[in-house]
C-alpha cells in the first residue's frame, strides 16, 4: 500500500527543503494577515524567532493522506526550539523550522494505494515516522522510537504539524471514535508519554508513587497513573496553583509545594511524610537534576525511578545512595505502540484529558499562543490552536 513511500525513503518525502525553497513559502511580516485559507503554520529559527509563515498546500502521493489539522497543542519542547535553538546535539535548529507535533485532524484527500481511510476521517496524528524497514533492529522489535531514520513532524529539520494543511503517511494516523473530540485527540500525544512511561515502570495496583512535576506531563502521567491503581499518589511541583489544579483533576493526589531554600534530603523527608508510607516508583518529569536527587532520597530500598522529563546533557546523581539502596533508574524516550491505548482509554471514560486545555486560540493567532505557553505567569496548562 505505502511500498513507494518506503522505498523512496521518508527523509527525501519530508525533505524540508522542499517547502523552504517553494516559491510560495514566505515568512509573514509582523501584524500582517495571511491569506484567507492559506497553508499557514508557525516556524521558529535560530535567531529564536517566532512568526507565522504562508507555505503551498500539499498533494498527497502514494501511501499518503492530506489533512486538515483541527487542533494543535504546544508542547514544552516546541517553546524550547523557539528560545534556545536546541535540545542535547542532535535536535537543532539550523533553519526555518516549523513547530508542533500534538495533533488531530481530518482527512482532506488520499493518494495512490490508500484504501484504509477517505474524505472526511477523524484521526490522531503519531507525529513520529519509522523507517519501517526490515533491516532496522528497531523497527522490527517494536520499539520504533528508536529507529536512527526517524522523521519526526516539528523535530529539526522537520517541520511539524502546526499548520493549516499536512501530509501525513496512511498508516501513522489513529481513527477517533465519534465521543471522542480533535481537542482530545491532539492530547493523544503527550498521554502516549505517560502510558510509556507508566507501561515501562512497571506499575502495579495498589503501588505507592511519587510524581515530580505538575506540568502536562506530570498531569497526563497523574490521570495515568490513578487509571492504573496507584495508591497512595504524591505530586510535587514548584507552583502552588499547577497542585491545585492537580488537586481538581485527582482529588485524592497528595500535593508538596517545592522549596527552592531546601536540600534534596529535606524536601524528601516531607513527601514522605505526605505519603504516610515508602513510595515504591517515581515517576520523575522534571528532568531537573535537583529533583532526580529528591526522587533519589523519597523512594524506598529496592524501588524505581522512572525519568521521563527531558534535562540538561551531563548530571550528577547520588550514586552510592542509589546503589545502596538497590534503587533501579530507567529513563525514556518519546513513545511507540500507544496510540491506541491511549484512544481506548479516553473513549471509555477511564481518562479526562479535557480539564488540561486551558488556553484556545485560532490558527492565525499562533504566535500570541506562544507567548501564553512560555509564560508561566499565564497559568498555563495546555495550550492549544485550534482551526
Amino acid at each position: 500500500m505505502a511500498t513507494a513511500a518506503v522505498e523512496i525513503g521518508n527523509a527525501d518525502i519530508y525533505n524540508p527543503r522542499k517547502i523552504l525553497d517553494h516559491p510560495e513559502f514566505r515568512v509573514l511580516q509582523e501584524g500582517e494577515k495571511p491569506k484567507p485559507e492559506a497553508n499557514i503554520a508557525a516556524f521558529y529559527n535560530p535567531q529564536h524567532q517566532i512568526h507565522l509563515v504562508e507555505k503551498p498546500r500539499p498533494k498527497p502521493g502514494p501511501g499518503q493522506v492530506l489533512l486538515h489539522v483541527r487542533a494543535t497543542g504546544i508542547c514544552g519542547s516546541d517553546v524550547h526550539f523557539w528560545k534556545h535553538g536546541r535540545i542535547g546535539d542532535s535536535m537543532v535548529v539550523s533553519d526555518e523550522c516549523g513547530s508542533g507535533h500534538e495533533s488531530a485532524g481530518e482527512v482532506v484527500e488520499v493518494g495512490e494505494g490508500v484504501t484504509q481511510w477517505k474524505k472526511g476521517d477523524r484521526v490522531a496524528i503519531e507525529a513520529g515516522v519509522p523507517c519501517s524497514q526490515p533491516s532496522c533492529d528497531a523497527c522490527r522489535t517494536g520499539r520504533y522510537n528508536g529507529c536512527p531514520d526517524v522523521v519526526f513532524f516539528s523535530t529539526p529539520p522537520y517541520h511539524g504539524t502546526l499548520t493549516r494543511w499536512h501530509l501525513h503517511p496512511a498508516q501513522w494516523l489513529h481513527r477517533l471514535p465519534d465521543n471522542v473530540s480533535f481537542e482530545e485527540g491532539s492530547l493523544c500525544e503527550p498521554l502516549a508519554v505517560a502510558l510509556a512511561g507508566i507501561e515501562r515502570s512497571g506499575l502495579r495496583l495498589g503501588d505507592p508513587v511519587l510524581i515530580c512535576g505538575a506540568g502536562p506531563i506530570g498531569l497526563v502521567s497523574l490521570l495515568s497513573a490513578r487509571a492504573a491503581g496507584a495508591e497512595p499518589i504524591v505530586i510535587t511541583d514548584l507552583f502552588q496553583s499547577r497542585l491545585d489544579f492537580a488537586k481538581k483533576l485527582v482529588p485524592g493526589v497528595r500535593t508538596v509545594l517545592i522549596k527552592r531554600d531546601l536540600k534534596p534530603k529535606e524536601q524528601a523527608e516531607e513527601i514522605k511524610r505526605a505519603a504516610e508510607g515508602p513510595l515504591k516508583l517515581t515517576l520523575e518529569c522534571t528532568g531537573v537534576e535537583s529533583s532526580v536527587h529528591t526522587a533519589a532520597y523519597a523512594t524506598v530500598f529496592g524501588g524505581k525511578i522512572f525519568i521521563i522529563g527531558v534535562g540538561k546533557n551531563e548530571q550528577v546523581f547520588p550514586f552510592m545512595h542509589l546503589s545502596a539502596n538497590e534503587i533501579d533508574v530507567s529513563l525514556q524516550y518519546r513513545y511507540a505502540n500507544q496510540y491506541p491505548k491511549a484512544i481506548r482509554l479516553i473513549s471509555a471514560g477511564l481518562i479526562n484529558v479535557k480539564p488540561l486545555v486551558t488556553h484556545r486560540f485560532p490558527l492565525e493567532d499562533a504566535i500570541d499562543a506562544f507567548h501564553v505557553a512560555a509564560d508561566p505567569a499565564q497559568g498555563a496548562i495546555k495550550v492549544q490552536i485550534q482551526d
